[in-house]
């Protein structure tokens, strides 16, 4: 999934947290676009009307209300934000673990499983006559998935910052060398989804493209059984 030329929308969700980071997105701009069409209609309303008087502008009650009203705004805005914030940060009982490090220039990965372990490195490809592909998108070896499956992330560098992002999954987290940041996703969509590193690292920064292909859980183990016999 990618975006396109004059996109002004967000990218369509892909995974379960991007999905739900669209729906609190519209959420949020329907509250935004309510409160700014009542504070243009007041405004417009005092700036033109002859029946104000102090007493109107002094009124407890409309002060307690305008108090109020806010703070319940406020409310339904923070619960569904929270209640994204934890769904994003939970990592409980992951079915396949990936450990992700960062170099100059490349994305080197990890399966790292009881049952499976498996590490390759994945660089970026230039176009060819005969195989079309996306400029500076594509790599020589994908980061291939399961559909339906909490995947969990183990990310880090091993010389300078880097960031790994692919937004139509709605995961990004910054590569740090000597520390490992974590984050999770699932998808029920198979298909190819692109990503970029997210931090300046480097001369060869625009060059660190993220190629994550999702295919269903049997293939899958196909797959897993394929590069086993590799070995």
């Amino acid at each position: 999934m990618l975006s396109v030329w004059g996109q002004l929308n967000l990218q369509e969700g892909m995974s379960t947290i991007m999905e739900l980071m669209n729906y609190f997105h519209d959420y949020m701009m329907i509250i935004l676009v309510l409160i700014m069409t009542f504070v243009t209609y007041l405004f417009i309303f005092v700036i033109t009307s002859p029946r104000l008087d102090k007493y109107t502008v002094d009124s407890h009650i409309l002060e307690t209300v305008w108090t109020i009203v806010p703070m319940v705004i406020l409310l339904f805005m923070a619960f569904p934000s929270l209640y994204l914030l934890y769904l994003m940060e939970d990592v409980s009982n992951p079915n396949l673990m990936v450990k992700v490090v960062g170099h100059q220039w490349y994305w080197e990965y990890q399966y790292s499983n009881s049952w499976f372990n498996y590490g390759f490195d994945s660089y970026m490809v230039y176009e060819k006559s005969d195989s079309p592909l996306f400029h500076s998108l594509d790599v020589d070896n994908r980061l291939v998935l399961p559909t339906n499956a909490n995947i969990l992330f183990l990310v880090t560098s091993a010389d300078v910052l880097h960031s790994w992002a692919v937004p139509t999954l709605g995961i990004k987290t910054d590569a740090i060398p000597g520390r490992l940041n974590y984050l999770s996703t699932m998808t029920p969509y198979s298909g190819v989804y692109y990503g970029q590193c997210s931090e300046i690292c480097g001369s060869n920064h625009s060059f660190m493209p993220i190629v994550l292909e999702f295919i269903p859980m049997a293939n899958y183990l196909d797959y897993v059984v394929s590069l086993s016999s590799q070995e």
